[in-house]
């Protein structure tokens, strides 16, 4: 293992905790003492975004876009209000109190209503943080055109309108060009076109509306000293665009000196939630990138005592070392594993390329039986070889599996978050508490086995019961037991019998097929598959045509060309043949 320096990792490690928001998830198939509501967050970190998906930059780019996107929807919000306060407001003076209104009234109520609506569009934009970086920071620059436009449209109007407009008063519009690159850093270049384009919305406006009333235009003064100030405040907001930028170059540079884990450098946070969170990393010497894991100690049963901490420690270790040990191609690679002195943990995996089978079936819908078959042997292997070795994982689903590219392989299978399994070997011993921490439940209620709902002696059989599930979800797309309470879940699977799967969805399914998953389903033990080999066997048995790579390519090239590998083996390098001559004896 790596020894990072303590003092660095400490650092780090309380300033990224220190920054971490944690947000269970609404979910009602898991427990929250199952420290799982993390888990759909996470996965992110050891997949990549199909075609659909948005794409990112680099980590402290990303963050700061982030901290920009939360600005823009509090000023969208506080837009809005005051708004619709000026909106009620000028109603009252105009109406009941008996005002005489502008003339221009509905030219003032229509720009104000326009803003509201942009607003309120923004917001819902930027708070759905489904946009990537870059689209959030062109939604912004686009939201001060438009706004601009709104407030141009009744300002500048007509000549009248534009009187007392110049140089020694400013218009809102001008406030308006002047504060927004604060809202939104975006690069220097293009925050000024943003600018000068806002400023050009007030002459657009005049022009548009004299060419439609054939309106005489006014002196060149009037016009200079209307619409000369825009532009000035376009100049004047290279000032605000430029000190943003430089202050998201100091924080980019501060954030990576403290993201360093030994020999990772923490590039891209990926996911967080309430077990910690999941960054891309890479290493110092290497090209290869990493997914990095931490974990917040007290979810461990690290939050008592320094003899409590250095158990947890010493367990998390031991169970580390066991994963790492794990040489399966199936089970996902642990590169590194370490713990702060502040009790903090993490460790270093494979960065995968795929999907899991959640998101899997959750996108694209349940799978064929023959390409369900191929996923779930792949996952056998993963199992029979940490449970050889004493290992039972104990959180079994489809999140925790995924499909994947690898090399030239498709749909190749990893299964994750041997991490956090718990020893079989050492279940009886005096200091085997739980990994989890007393207090909580391992395991996800719609994938728990019966034994584990009722504290019973749990062994690698759960982790059959456990795949029986996962073959259940991707062969109907639904869980075995569904409830709208966990709990309710977990009872159905301790008491009540399931029903095969064929009978819960159109799709034919082999009754061979039906069989083997409800022998995983069974309720003791000694009825299931014994262990993860014989499952996979039955598992081939039962289908009659296998899942190939030429089925998997065409899987893949229609629902994520953007990651396919090449279409077939390169022409291999020939070296050129050199004449061999033998000299004759005695030469």
């Amino acid at each position: 293992m790596t020894q990072p320096d303590p003092d660095r990792l400490s650092t780090s490690l309380r300033w990224l905790r220190s920054g971490a928001v944690s947000r269970p998830d609404a979910d009602t198939d898991r427990l929250p003492a199952s420290g799982d509501d993390c888990v759909r967050e996470c996965r992110k970190a050891l997949s990549v975004t199909d075609g659909a998906g948005a794409a990112v930059v680099s980590g402290p780019s990303t963050e700061f876009v982030e901290q920009a996107a939360r600005r823009l929807a509090l000023v969208c919000v506080v837009l809005a209000v005051v708004l619709f306060g000026m909106t009620a407001v000028t109603w009252a003076l105009y109406g009941p109190l008996g005002w005489t209104p502008p003339p221009n009234l509905w030219l003032v109520r229509a720009g104000r209503a326009l803003l509201f609506v942009l607003a309120l569009v923004v917001f819902v934009l930027v708070r759905g943080r489904r946009l990537s970086p870059d689209a959030t920071l062109d939604v912004g620059l686009g939201f001060q055109v438009l706004g601009g436009l709104a407030i141009a449209l009744p300002a500048y109007h007509c000549p009248e309108a534009i009187a007392h407009h110049d140089l020694g008063h400013l218009s809102w519009l001008c406030v308006w060009i002047t504060f927004f690159p604060l809202v939104v850093p975006a690069p220097v270049g293009r925050a000024v076109a943003a600018s000068f384009l806002t400023a050009t919305t007030g002459p657009l406006v005049f022009t548009a509306m004299s060419l439609r009333h054939g309106a005489p235009p006014p002196a060149p003064q009037v016009l200079f000293e209307a619409f000369a100030p825009g532009y000035i405040c376009a100049v004047i907001a290279l000032l605000p665009a430029y000190l943003m930028r430089d202050l998201g170059r100091q924080v980019s540079q501060a954030r990576r000196e403290a993201r360093r884990l030994g020999s990772y450098q923490l590039v891209e946070r990926l996911g967080h939630g309430g077990m910690g969170e999941v960054w891309r990393a890479e290493h110092s010497m290497l090209a290869r990138p990493a997914a990095v894991k931490l974990i917040k100690a007290e979810l461990l049963g690290a939050a008592g005592g320094d003899d409590e901490q250095r158990t947890v420690l010493t367990r998390f270790e031991r169970e580390a070392r066991a994963t790492a040990a794990l040489r399966s191609p199936h089970t996902v690679s642990l590169y590194d594993f370490g713990a702060a002195d502040d009790g903090a943990f993490y460790y270093v995996m494979e960065l995968l390329e795929g999907l899991d089978l959640e998101t899997l079936v959750e996108r694209f819908g349940p799978v064929p039986p023959a390409r369900a078959v191929h996923l779930l042997a792949q996952a056998c292997d993963s199992l029979a070889e940490a449970h050889a070795a004493g290992l039972v994982h104990r959180d079994v689903k489809p999140a925790n599996i995924h499909a994947c590219r690898l090399g030239l392989a498709l749909d190749f299978v990893k299964v994750l978050d041997f991490g956090l399994v718990a020893g079989a070997k050492f279940a009886r011993a005096p200091d085997s508490a739980r990994l989890t921490g007393q207090g909580f439940i391992v395991g996800t209620p719609a994938f728990m086995a019966p034994e584990m709902v009722s504290e019973g002696d749990v062994d690698a059989r759960a982790d059959i019961y456990a795949l029986g599930c996962v073959a259940y979800w991707l062969l109907t797309g639904k869980h075995v037991f569904e409830a709208a309470r966990p709990m309710q879940v977990m009872i159905d699977h301790a008491r009540s019998q399931p029903v095969a799967p064929s009978r819960r969805f159109e799709r034919p399914i082999p009754a061979a097929l039906d069989e083997v998953v409800l022998a995983c389903l069974a309720k003791a033990p000694a009825d299931r598959p014994q262990d993860a080999l014989e499952l996979k066997r039955r598992l081939l048995a039962a289908v009659d045509a296998p899942w190939t790579q030429e089925d998997a390519r065409a899987w893949w090239e229609a629902h994520l060309p953007g990651h396919l590998p090449p279409a077939g083996p390169l022409e291999p390098t020939r070296t050129p043949r050199v004449p061999l001559t033998v000299d004759a004896p005695g030469a």
